[in-house]
């Protein structure tokens, strides 16, 4: 047996899963973690872990790491040195990092001895072409790291492989991937590769996400700064935790809490988020040059109909064409006949990927 322990902490919930080499042995998830409660929903995990092993100790233990910068690229066995490194994109991650990190260590301390493994969501991106990464600044500020690196690569990278294997004539095309959850994105696929994404320098880039803003005018932080008098703390609070549909709607940032409200306010925050998918995809389309389908995956993408409903319709100006019955029932293919586009829910499975990767290096190191 060589039992594999995944920890895949969110910005609001934390997954879990034991695996037996490649084969899932279980799997759960803490949902709706409040601010400051990661570290106890962490010990809960690996107590839980403890119990099912019956006091066999796992033969390693996965991490998902949200950022690894320029220097991370490819999973790799934790080091004191890499911990160390890592603190350095705390600043750019905070919703994540930190938790990610606290994992680790605590990891570490509970079972000593046994190999860690880091995967990072930044790594599917670092073949990106160049101008997809570069920003409009002094170019002293990329030497320094200022660039566009993209996240949710672990999802992504499941999605690439999925289709690979399923449908390999649409993974060898142009796909545009939504990952929609508390955090979202989008990404451009072409045969399988990360060309593009809305996630850029932080976690804050493009969608309107659950409680993050997506992309800002920067106008908009000077104004907060210098007319305001908000302190870069505050400021990182309003954009973190209290803008996107919680701040649009006043009510939630969960989107089974606004599908579900009356409110006007709920209601123009799910068409909000719908439409700058849409836009996001257009965008997308013409850095592929033309597209052949879009995948829908995460807990969003994966369960809200009405939303997947919404992007389709607003995509119809590229040969989208929704089957609605089947979208309703949250079929994989929801693509009509006579659609241009190929349209897809596919589920994610990042501990999958991240188990993969773990046992690869396990095995490799014995």
């Amino acid at each position: 047996m060589q039992p594999i322990l995944v920890l895949n902490a969110g910005s609001s919930s934390l997954k879990y899963a034991l695996y037996d080499g490649p084969r899932r042995l279980d799997a759960g998830i803490v949902q709706r973690i409040a601010p400051g409660g990661h570290p106890k929903a962490m010990t809960e995990v690996l107590d839980w872990a403890a119990d099912h092993l019956g006091g066999v100790r796992p033969a390693a233990i996965g991490h998902r790491i949200v950022h690894g910068g320029g220097r991370f690229v490819e999973p790799a066995a934790v080091t004191p040195e890499m911990l160390a490194a890592l603190e350095a994109y705390v600043p750019l991650a905070p919703l994540h990092e930190p938790h990610n990190i606290a994992g680790v260590r605590a990891a570490r301390e509970m079972a000593p001895g046994v190999l860690q493994v880091a995967c990072f969501d930044t790594a599917f991106h670092a073949a990106q072409p160049r101008l997809a990464s570069l920003f409009g600044l002094p170019r002293r500020l990329e030497a320094e790291g200022v660039r566009r690196y993209g996240f949710h690569g672990l999802s992504y990278e499941h999605i690439a492989t999925t289709l690979a294997a399923d449908e390999p004539a649409l993974a060898a095309g142009r796909v545009v991937v939504c990952h929609l959850g508390a955090g979202a994105s989008l990404c451009a696929l072409d045969g399988g590769r990360s060309v593009a994404s809305t996630m850029g320098f932080s976690a804050l880039e493009g969608l309107v996400m659950a409680t993050r803003c997506g992309s800002l005018d920067p106008g908009v932080v000077l104004y907060l700064l210098e007319q305001r008098g908000m302190t870069p703390a505050a400021v990182r609070d309003m954009l973190y935790k209290e803008s996107g549909l919680l701040g649009v709607s006043g009510l939630s940032g969960d989107m089974r809490d606004l599908t579900a409200s009356d409110a006007p306010e709920a209601a123009e925050a799910v068409d909000l988020f719908c439409y700058r998918i849409a836009r996001e995809i257009g965008s997308l389309a013409a850095a592929l040059g033309g597209l052949d389908g879009i995948v829908f995956t995460a807990g969003i993408g994966e369960h809200a109909a009405p939303v997947r409903a919404a992007v389709a319709r607003r995509c119809a100006w590229l040969g989208a064409r929704l089957d609605d019955q089947a979208n309703a029932a949250h079929a994989r293919r929801i693509d009509a006949d006579g659609s241009a586009l190929a349209l897809r829910v596919i589920p994610t499975d990042e501990e999958g990927v991240i188990a993969r990767h773990t046992l690869r290096i396990l095995e490799g190191q014995n």
